[in-house]
Order: C-alpha cells, then structure tokens, then sequence
C-alpha cells in the first residue's frame, strides 16, 4: 500500500503541475496577445498608408507610360504605312521586270522560229529548183 499510494501523490501532482503550467501558459498567451495587438494594428494602418502612397506615386507614371505607348503607336504605324508602300513598289517593279523579260523572251523565241522556218522554205526552194533544173 505504501508504494501505491506513493505513486498516487507522485502522478496526481505532476498533473496538478501540468495542468498549472498549461493555465500559466494560456494566461501568458493571452497578454502576449494583447500586448501585441496594438503593434498589429499600427502594422495594419502603416500598411495601409504606405499602399495608399504607392499608388499615388505610380499614378503619373503609368499615365506617362500610356502616353509613350500611344506615341510609339502612332509612330509605328507611320512606318508600318510606310514599309507597306516600299513593299507594294518593289513587287510591282519585279512584275513588270518580269513581265518585260517574259516579252522579250516570247519576241526572241518568235523571232527564232520565224527564222528558222524562213531558211528551211528557201532551202527547199532551192532543192525543188535544183531537181527542176536536173530534169
């Protein structure tokens, strides 16, 4: 019985002492929080403050940033215009290079047939005239 009840006493005032320190530890956790919440809120209102800042200083600058924007459009498309018109000149002027070239090439190519036909006609006028002539 001795040693029984020597456990009892030994295990019932650990946990009296358990239980102390978790009510010790809720009541200082408590303070903390307490303690700490003005500091929270004067995070919060500097936060707050300092978002409020930001925006009002960045407001000009994304107004400048939507003006150069809109310049570099317009400037932009000046050059596109521009570069379209350069384009449309340079494939008219390959067309009609290549339209004279085709041209060129059909004259020449008629020019030969027509050549060629004309001597194969006085050669064989010149056979027939000459098997008239050995008859």
């Amino acid at each position: 019985m001795g040693l029984s009840s020597f456990f009892k006493n030994l295990f019932g005032s650990a946990k009296e002492s358990a239980t102390d320190l978790a009510n010790q530890a809720e009541s200082t956790f408590e303070q903390a929080k307490e303690a700490a919440a003005p500091y929270i809120e004067k995070a919060e209102a500097f936060t707050e403050e300092t978002i409020a800042k930001a925006k009002e200083a960045s407001e000009p600058i994304l107004e400048s940033a939507a003006e150069y924007a809109h310049q570099a459009k317009d400037i932009v498309s000046e050059y596109v215009e521009k570069a379209t018109d350069s384009i449309s000149d340079v494939i008219d002027s390959v067309k009609e290079k290549a339209s004279d070239i085709s041209t060129d090439t059909k004259t020449i190519a008629s020019e030969t047939v027509v050549d060629a036909s004309e001597t194969a006609a006085t050669v064989e006028d010149k056979i027939i005239d000459e098997t008239e002539t050995k008859e």
